[in-house]
């Protein structure tokens, strides 16, 4: 009996340490299994005019750990070319993101002279009631065409391009190097009105008979042409679904009250500044709805559309939709509201 008792003390012993090792290999092992993988960055190129809904849409993209900016290029458009250079580098500086290059587009449009009106463009470059640190740093020695027309020659690595301004940047990149539209995984644009009017007289800051056109195709209609001729894969966010999503004085207020990131906060700076149309009910996402559409396709209702620019006096940059033609685009028709603000707030940490 002595014997057997021993015997079975030291069995005891002997299980303690076997169990306690097998306890602890499981909770590792359930740990490996409950952990969240990591999520997959998409490498964006965005390139932009650097107006105030498109600063939105970069500081929106910025925040997101699912995607990784890789350069932004910058386009003629709202803003100068140099001024809007000079504030995305101010932009990128506080976000901490000195790793991303900035490059300079042409600074006039491939043919004509249209140009936003005088006023939009002084704001747009001063940025008055925005504080943003000085750049720390110049642009890059290429051009935007240069390093578009060698970055996407990497078709091993195929990046999304986010356009949110004049396309006279990608279109002269196509021209260039024709392969490269091909080498893009998507490209989604802000751009272009299908079944409403266009944006030209918004603000009576024109006088224009032109009521069918949206500003970034009636810039440059000739770089637009080219661009959805290209076959590149086209996500086309145009006025049809940004009409959908005002932007309000609630999310506006949300963001005073609760900003409390330097994105979010230069975020609700933007807003503030463009508070009047926000109370008037005339602001929508343009720019940030591309990019949450970028980020999350689902925001957004897309249909297969054959788009043709217009070169009709009266009607130049007209996105028309072509019948019986093979779809050269996905346009979206549709966005929610509702799903735009929570991810939007969301990204930027204002709930």
């Amino acid at each position: 009996m002595h014997s057997d008792r021993q015997t079975a003390a030291a069995l005891r012993k002997f299980e303690l340490p076997v169990m306690l090792t097998a306890v602890f290999a499981l909770a590792s092992l359930l740990g490996l299994l409950w952990q969240s993988p990591a999520p997959t960055q998409r490498s964006v190129i965005i390139d932009t005019d650097a107006g105030s809904d498109d600063l939105l849409a970069i500081a929106f993209l910025l925040s997101r750990p699912d995607i990784r900016v890789e350069a932004i290029t910058i386009a003629n458009g709202m803003a100068h070319v140099s001024a809007g250079g000079q504030n995305i580098l101010r932009l990128l500086d506080l976000a901490g993101r000195n790793d991303v290059p900035v490059y300079l587009g042409n600074r006039t449009p491939l043919a004509g002279n249209a140009e936003f009106p005088a006023e939009w463009r002084r704001i747009s470059d001063q940025l008055p009631g925005i504080t943003l640190p000085p750049a720390t740093r110049p642009v890059a020695s290429l051009s935007a065409v240069a390093y578009l027309s060698r970055r996407l020659a990497d078709t091993a690595h195929p990046a999304y391009v986010l356009a949110l301004g004049p396309l006279t940047n990608l279109a002269e990149t196509f021209t260039r190097a024709p392969q490269a539209a091909r080498a893009i995984r998507q490209l989604v644009i802000m751009g272009g009105a299908i079944r409403i009017p266009g944006s030209l007289g918004d603000g009576g800051a024109i006088k224009t008979d032109n009521t069918v056109s949206e500003w970034n195709m009636f810039i440059d209609p000739a770089a637009a042409r080219i661009v959805f001729a290209s076959g590149a894969p086209i996500r086309l966010i145009p006025l049809d679904a940004t009409q959908r999503v005002p932007i309000d004085m609630a999310l506006l207020e949300q963001f005073q009250s609760h900003a409390s990131t330097p994105l979010a906060r230069f975020v609700s700076q933007v807003l503030t500044t463009e508070q009047d149309s926000i109370r008037q009910e005339i602001y929508f996402a343009w720019d940030p709805l591309a990019a949450v559409a970028l980020a999350n396709p689902a925001e957004a209702t897309f249909k297969p559309m054959a788009i043709a620019i217009s070169e009709k006096q009266g009607e130049s940059g007209r996105t028309v939709e072509v019948k019986r033609r093979r779809a050269n685009a996905q346009v979206a028709m549709d966005a929610s509201a509702l799903r735009f603000r929570d991810i939007f707030m969301t990204a930027l940490g204002v709930q």
